[in-house]
C-alpha cells in the first residue's frame, strides 16, 4: 500500500514546506529542540538485499542460473532490471515466501537469504530504487523536508526499514521476522531517546509502518511506552485492511507496469498482505467480491482465499492474523491519525467472468488505496476510552501517496516534534481525546 502511484504534482508541495519552514529558525536552539523522531514507512519502500546459497535450485536453470545467478549480496528490491522479462521469472521466486505448517512459521525460499540494510537510518528508504530517485519520490522529499528543519540522520532522526514481505502473528505465536522486527525497533527507539539525553521520542508510522509502531506499542509494558514515547504519529495507517488487498489474491494488480497476473502468485505467498485483508471489525458483513456463484464479505476470507486458489493461506490467516486482529487495543500514548478522504476508492469487486481476471470496480470512498472504514477504525475503537487521548484530522482529497506532503500533515508534525516535554504529559494526565476534521 506504500505503493501508491506518485503524485503529478508531487514536488509542487515543496514551496508549502518552505513557506512552513521560512517561519523556523535554520536549528533548533538548545532550549527548543526537536524531539528525536523514529520514521518507520510503509510497504514496498524499503530495499531488500539477497545473496543465494548452495541450497538454491532455480526452477528454470536456463533463466535464473549460469551467468544469471548473481554472487554475493544484490538489491532484490527493487531493481527494474530484475522486473523485466525474462529475469521477472527470477524475482518471483526470490521474493516469494513460504509457510512451514511444522514451524507454524513463514521463511525465505530454500537457498535465498534476505536482510534489509542500513537499519536505523533513514537512507535505508530515502529512494525505493535508487538507480530512479524519480521513482515515488514522496519519501525523498518528506525526509528533505525534516531535514531542512535540522533533523540529522542518525542523530535525532531515525529509520526502521523493514522486510514488508513478513507481518506479525497473534502473541504466543512464532514470528521469527516479526519479532526480530519489533526487537530492533524497541531498541531503536530506546536508542534515540538515550542519545537526546533521554527526551521521549516520536514515533512515525506510514501505512504498514503504522500498524507495526501500533504491535510494538501495545506489547510494550505502559511503564517503557511512558518513558520513552511522546507521540505516535499515525499517517494512512489501514487499521482495517483495505479491499484492494482481496484484488492482491483474486486477480493480482499491476506493480512497475507488469500485467496483474505476473506478480499474483508471488505477492499472495507475502503474510503481511493476509495481514492487510479486510478484518471483520471494520467491514462487517458487507459484500467485498461478487461473484455469479456467491458474495464475500470480511467474514468469509477463509472460504474467499480457497476459491482463488490459494488454500494454504487458510491456516496461517485463522490461527496467526485473525486473533491478532480481533482488538484494536488503545496503543497507551498519546496518538494523532492523519489520513485523506474523498478519493475514489476500491469498495467492491465484481468478478462477472471468474477470478483471475480483472473486476469490475465499485468505487467508494477513502484515500484511493484503503478504505475510509479501513482510516476510521481506530477512531471508531479509541474515540472516549479513558487513558487513551487521540486526535484525528482528515485532508480532503490526499492520496495514500500524497498524504505525507499534505501542508496539514506537516503542521501536525511540527506541532509534534517541537513540542515540550510537558505538553504530551499534560495530555496524559487529563485522558482527553479529541478529534480534529
Amino acid at each position: 500500500m506504500g505503493g501508491a502511484a506518485p503524485s503529478a504534482a508531487a514536488t509542487s508541495y515543496l514551496p508549502v514546506a518552505i513557506s512552513l519552514l521560512l517561519l523556523l529558525p535554520v536549528r533548533v536552539s538548545a532550549a527548543g529542540r526537536l524531539h528525536p523522531l523514529v520514521v518507520i514507512p510503509g510497504t514496498g519502500t524499503s530495499q531488500i538485499y539477497a545473496r543465494l546459497t548452495d541450497d538454491y535450485v532455480p526452477s528454470n536453470g536456463t533463466v535464473c542460473g549460469g551467468a544469471n545467478r548473481p554472487a554475493g549480496w544484490f538489491r532484490l528490491w527493487k531493481d527494474k532490471r530484475l522486473l523485466r522479462d525474462p529475469l521477472v521469472q527470477c524475482f518471483t521466486e526470490l521474493m516469494a515466501i513460504h509457510y512451514d505448517p511444522a514451524l507454524d512459521d513463514y521463511r525465505n525460499t530454500p537457498g535465498v537469504e534476505t536482510m534489509v540494510p542500513r537499519f536505523g537510518s533513514v537512507d535505508a528508504f530515502r529512494h525505493r530504487d535508487p538507480d530512479d530517485p524519480k521513482d515515488t519520490p514522496e519519501m525523498a522529499i518528506f525526509l528533505e523536508r525534516l531535514e531542512a528543519l535540522g533533523y540529522r540522520d542518525g542523530e535525532d532522526l531515525f529509520g526502521a526499514p523493514y522486510d514488508y514481505r513478513y507481518g506479525l502473528a497473534a502473541p504466543g505465536r512464532p514470528s521469527l521476522a516479526g519479532t526480530r522486527f519489533l526487537d530492533g525497533l524497541r531498541a531503536l527507539v530506546e536508542r534515540a531517546a538515550s542519545a537526546n539525553g533521554g527526551r521521549p521520542v516520536v514515533i512515525l508510522g506510514n501505512s504498514l509502518g503504522g500498524l507495526l509502531a501500533h504491535q510494538l506499542l501495545t506489547r510494550s509494558p505502559p511503564a517503557w511506552r511512558r518513558r520513552f514515547v511522546k507521540h505516535f504519529l499515525a499517517v494512512a495507517v489501514p487499521w482495517g485492511g483495505c479491499v484492494l488487498e482481496m484484488e492482491v489474491f483474486a486477480s493480482g494488480i499491476s506493480v512497475a507496469g507488469l500485467a496483474p497476473l505476473v506478480l499474483r502468485a508471488e505477492m499472495a505467498t507475502y503474510e503481511s498482505n493476509l495481514w492487510l485483508l479486510p478484518s471483520p471489525g471494520a467491514f462487517a458483513g458487507r459484500p467485498l467480491a461478487v461473484t455469479p456463484e456467491r458474495n464475500y464479505s470480511a467474514m468469509e476470507l477463509l472460504q474467499f482465499l480457497s476459491d482463488v486458489g490459494f488454500s494454504e493461506a487458510v491456516r496461517p490467516y485463522q490461527s496467526r492474523i485473525l486473533p491478532m486482529i480481533a482488538r484494536l487495543d488503545p496503543p497507551g500514548v498519546p496518538v494523532t491519525c492523519v489520513s485523506g478522504t474523498g478519493v475514489p476508492t476500491r469498495e467492491m469487486l465484481v468478478y462477472g467472468d471468474g477470478f483471475g481476471r480483472d473486476p469490475e470496480v465499485v468505487l467508494g470512498d477513502g484515500d484511493g488505496t484503503v478504505n475510509m472504514e479501513s482510516l476510521v477504525a481506530a477512531e471508531a475503537a479509541w474515540v472516549g476510552v479513558e487513558g487513551q487521548p487521540l486526535t484525528v484530522v482528515k485532508v480532503a482529497k490526499a492520496t495514500h501517496g500524497s498524504i505525507l506532503l499534505e501542508e496539514e500533515t506537516w503542521k501536525v508534525i511540527l506541532e509534534q516534534v517541537m513540542s515540550s516535554d510537558d505538553d504530551d504529559a499534560d495530555v496524559r494526565s487529563t485522558g482527553l481525546s479529541s478529534a480534529a476534521a
